[in-house]
């Protein structure tokens, strides 16, 4: 009977009260979303008139001129494509390699093991920027500069997703594992076919955070190449913001841009949202 009553004070307030809370999140989420509205509906709009009010949400003349002559007057096709291809890859190796190396820091027990973790964390600690010259160093000697390689490999393993790996495996039962080893499996076997499918949550979290973490990545790609044709989207809309296809402001085609470089992102979010939220979920239901 103590759970009715939790759930009840939980839900109970004043209305006054309630309401004060909804109005405040219902205006939290305006303000955060309104730009984003701002941005898609003056993707529509004329470039004198998004000029004119680009704050207005109504056009007089609605017209998809800006998508047209990004799809048909732009690289904007490669961009996407070159996006998605090494997107694609970065998230598939950090889901893989920060699953094993995170499950190898919680369960395996080697010399070192303690070193490596709290080098880890300080990898964390270190601002990006600070290592993009050492790293066009080591992609040049490589030979991997203006390659897919050179734009795929550096990103694979994040020391983030090892984190977050390692402390999910860590609240997982040891319990667990060790009947998998009375019954005769591995290491190996015991990771892939008993722990990582308990870890579904985490994985997706990490599917989440690389996905956009590599959809959005700049930074890394600016030292990694200079090939035109393995421009990534971040690049091409960089471009675009600094006049890239001929004068004035070009407000609609920089906006239509920006909006479908959003909506991949945004759409596995949603779909996923609410795994997401379960990551710290207990691995084993009583």
């Amino acid at each position: 009977m103590r759970e009715p009553r939790r759930r009840s004070s939980l839900a109970g307030g004043s209305p006054r009260a309630r309401w004060a809370i909804f109005v405040l999140l219902v205006t939290a989420a305006v303000v955060y979303v309104y730009p984003f509205v701002i941005q898609v509906a003056n993707s529509f709009k004329t470039d004198g008139e998004a000029t004119r009010s680009g704050m207005s949400l109504l056009a007089d003349t609605w017209t998809t001129a800006a998508y047209t002559t990004l799809f048909s007057g732009s690289a904007f096709p490669r961009w996407f494509a070159n996006s998605v291809v090494v997107t694609l890859f970065v998230t598939a190796g950090r889901v893989l390699f920060g699953s094993m190396a995170g499950y190898a820091l919680a369960r395996l027990r080697f010399r070192g093991r303690q070193a490596v973790f709290a080098a880890l964390v300080g990898v964390m600690a270190v601002p990006g920027v600070v290592l993009l010259i050492p790293k066009f160093l080591v992609i040049r000697e490589l030979g991997l500069y203006n390659s897919y390689p050179g734009l795929i490999v550096p990103l694979l393993v994040d020391a983030a997703g090892v984190f977050i790996m390692k402390g999910f495996f860590e609240s997982i039962p040891v319990s667990v594992e060790e009947a998998a080893r009375i019954d005769g499996a591995g290491a190996f076997r015991v990771f892939w076919s008993v722990v990582l499918p308990m870890a579904r949550p985490a994985l997706v979290t990490i599917v989440i955070l690389s996905f956009q973490g590599s959809w959005n990545e700049l930074s890394h790609f600016i030292v990694a190449s200079s090939d035109p044709s393995l421009v990534n989207l971040t690049k091409g809309v960089a471009q675009l913001a600094g006049g890239g296809l001929g004068a004035g402001n070009q407000y609609p085609l920089k906006l239509a841009a920006a909006t479908l470089m959003t909506i991949p992102v945004a759409a596995l979010f949603f779909i996923f949202q609410r795994r997401i939220m379960n990551t710290s979920a207990g691995a084993v239901k009583g």
